[in-house]
């Protein structure tokens, strides 16, 4: 809101001549009526990949951009905006990958997590869960990561270990601590004009899958728990889904079902990907 000006004095305007307001009033009538400010555009939308869309993640090994699938989720810090830009020449939507749920010391910003926030490992070398109870410490460093992203061009961000409370993470973070953090990250993303995905944490879809755009799940067809991924589906948003163990024969039945967008994938997540055959084939 504009202020508004104060008058000294008695607070009431003072009389001006009758000719003068005459006068006033002719030019106000021939003065040309101010322009209209132009109308704002429609806000530009975020990305939101539909269910059933087809995806490549490549984490290790130098980029193949030709593999033949309109989604790429590839590593966030090892990949440049050339890179990105490549991808988007070939109609490529790329999703960045970035671990916002644990420290990893191989990465250039390792040295700027206090100790405090560092627990035990999550299984992979090099790597320790977050305490992700300090937000005031993870968030100004999650955002610069995710900013980085955005920088470069991609479309969304793949956030990893967002289920640390269902872990021995060396904190006792519990189910409430993981929401709040959760949608922290998605607000961030969000910030960023980026979508965003839920990784894993199946037992918290139905509270977050109005925060996040997309999901990406590991092994559920291994763990039978790929029907916990349906309301994401049901709202329209792609599930983006791995095994690493099951021949496709005993997951691509159900996946084609359940609207999955699914891959069988090796461990080291490099370029090598087998998709599930047409239905009927």
């Amino acid at each position: 809101m504009r202020d508004r000006v104060a008058v000294r004095g008695t607070g009431r305007p003072s009389a001006l001549p009758v000719t003068v307001l005459i006068l006033l009033a002719l030019l106000a009538g021939c003065a040309p009526a101010p322009e209209a400010a132009p109308s704002a555009g429609p806000a530009a939308r975020r990305w939101q990949p539909e269910p059933g869309t087809d995806w490549q993640w490549q984490l290790s090994g130098r980029l193949d951009d030709s593999v033949d699938a309109p989604v790429y989720d590839i590593d966030g810090f090892e990949h440049d905006a050339a890179q990105v830009a490549g991808l988007h020449r070939k109609g490529r939507k790329v999703i960045c990958y970035l671990s916002t749920g644990a420290w990893e010391k191989f990465r250039p910003d390792a040295a700027r997590f206090p100790t405090a926030v560092l627990g035990r490992s999550n299984g992979w070398a090099g790597e320790r869960w977050l305490d992700i109870r300090r937000t005031e410490v993870l968030e100004p460093l999650m955002e610069t990561r995710i900013a980085m992203c955005a920088k470069k061009g991609f479309d969304a961000v793949e956030p990893d270990n967002m289920d640390g409370y269902r872990n021995r993470t060396g904190f006792p973070l519990t189910a409430a601590h993981q929401l709040r953090y959760n949608r922290l990250i998605a607000d961030v993303a969000h910030r960023h004009g980026l979508a965003v995905g839920l990784k894993n944490d199946l037992p918290q879809i139905p509270q977050l899958v109005g925060d996040f755009d997309f999901a990406v799940n590991e092994q559920c067809a291994q763990y039978e728990e790929c029907e916990d991924l349906s309301p994401f589906v049901k709202a329209g948003k792609a599930v983006f889904h791995v095994e690493y163990e099951l021949p496709v024969a005993r997951f691509c039945a159900q996946s084609r079902r359940l609207g999955l967008s699914s891959l069988l994938k090796r461990y080291e997540l490099g370029v090598w990907r087998r998709t599930c055959p047409a239905a009927g084939a």
